[in-house]
């Protein structure tokens, strides 16, 4: 069976997708790490429920297609019965401590080049190149050693999947109402103050949650082919792992490195990964010029170039460590429901909050 897209369709919807995001992000003023340092330093949980709305939008979302056949979240890296714990917790750790000293996770890197932010030039490169070195290189091994402490779970480690196999419960009916009690739980959460309804964070969160849904959809349904020509075996194409994706911002780094520097090489081509990446620097780069908000930052000083170099280091070994960061596993793959998400964004949050509360108490 053919796929539904042909190569550069699919890259191009990545695209749209990646600016749909940005310009939602740049608009919204969305960000994992401003969402932990409001309540950290001013108490106020505002973009934290913006973040909770977009997590059950994209738990419901990427349920329903789930249920309706047309993805199998099984197909992502989210949910092997390999629990690597360990790597979660630490990656996610090392990653929250990274966005706070690189002023922003790797999605708000993107949101912020686009509106100009030279800083995040740096960051994004060096975070690149530790993604990289930590996927082939030097960095692999201590990454392969948290990697190695790992629990082989009797299913796939995404929360219905377990309840069924200890429950005898229908995978179905199980997955209907852990994405019930999930979705609704933070849809309650992120709607129960005022200030949540504001159009800021109610269309922002609304349309980071679709956009991961729509990430979805697109490798697992508009990219599938279930032939390959090639290998006569199942495939989603376009994709860097050869899994079913959606949107991450931490391996898409390193390989769109890669292909700028190989850009000749006739066997590489611009994955979801890349494009989504470009989209969102695109797509925060019209939103901050149509509001005026577009301006050149670079670094302060010394001290401060040197933060955002730690911090971007952190964040690639990091976040290719537990498999993703805020976005990649914080709602990509909490709405696949796994257990592994689920340990990273608490590593990535208690990174935060530590290294937050250490600075106020310096400052």
């Amino acid at each position: 069976m053919d796929t539904p897209l042909a190569l550069p369709a699919i890259a191009w919807v990545a695209f749209a997708i990646g600016a749909a995001f940005g310009a939602a992000a740049q608009r919204s003023n969305f960000c994992t790490m401003g969402a932990v340092a409001d309540i950290v330093l001013m108490g106020d949980w505002t973009r934290l429920r913006m973040w909770a709305l977009a997590a059950a939008v994209a738990i419901a979302g990427t349920s329903g297609l789930q249920l309706a056949g047309l993805i199998d979240v099984h197909e992502s890296i989210y949910t092997g019965q390999r629990l690597q714990w360990l790597g979660h917790l630490a990656g996610g750790l090392l990653f929250g401590v990274g966005m706070v000293l690189a002023s922003g996770c790797g999605a708000k890197t993107l949101v912020r080049l686009g509106g100009g932010n030279l800083k995040s030039l740096v960051v994004f490169i060096v975070l690149g190149l530790a993604a990289y070195m930590s996927l082939r290189g030097i960095l692999a091994g201590p990454r392969g050693l948290l990697g190695a402490v790992a629990l082989q779970l009797p299913a796939p480690q995404d929360l219905p999947s377990l309840i069924a196999a200890h429950s005898g419960l229908a995978t179905d009916s199980a997955l209907l109402a852990c994405a019930g009690v999930g979705a609704g739980s933070l849809a309650l959460f992120a709607l129960s103050s005022r200030d949540s309804w504001q159009p800021g964070p109610l269309l922002g969160g609304l349309a980071i949650g679709l956009c991961v849904v729509a990430g979805w959809y697109l490798s697992g349904q508009l990219a599938f082919v279930a032939e390959d020509p090639e290998t006569l075996a199942p495939a989603f194409l376009a994709t860097n792992s050869g899994r079913m994706e959606s949107l991450s911002f931490v391996a898409p780094y390193a390989y769109s490195l890669e292909l700028l520097m190989l850009w000749t090489d006739a066997s590489r081509h611009v994955s979801i990964g890349i494009a989504t990446t470009a989209g969102v620097i695109a797509g925060a780069a019209l939103a901050a010029v149509a509001s005026g908000s577009f301006r050149l930052e670079g670094f302060r000083d010394t001290a401060d170039l040197v933060r955002h170099l730690a911090g971007a280091t952190l964040m690639g070994f990091g976040g290719v460590t537990a498999l993703g960061c805020t976005i990649g596993q914080g709602l990509s793959g909490l709405s696949t429901l796994s257990a592994g998400a689920a340990l990273t964004v608490t590593g990535i949050i208690a990174g935060a909050t530590l290294t937050l509360k250490i600075e106020l108490r310096n400052a």
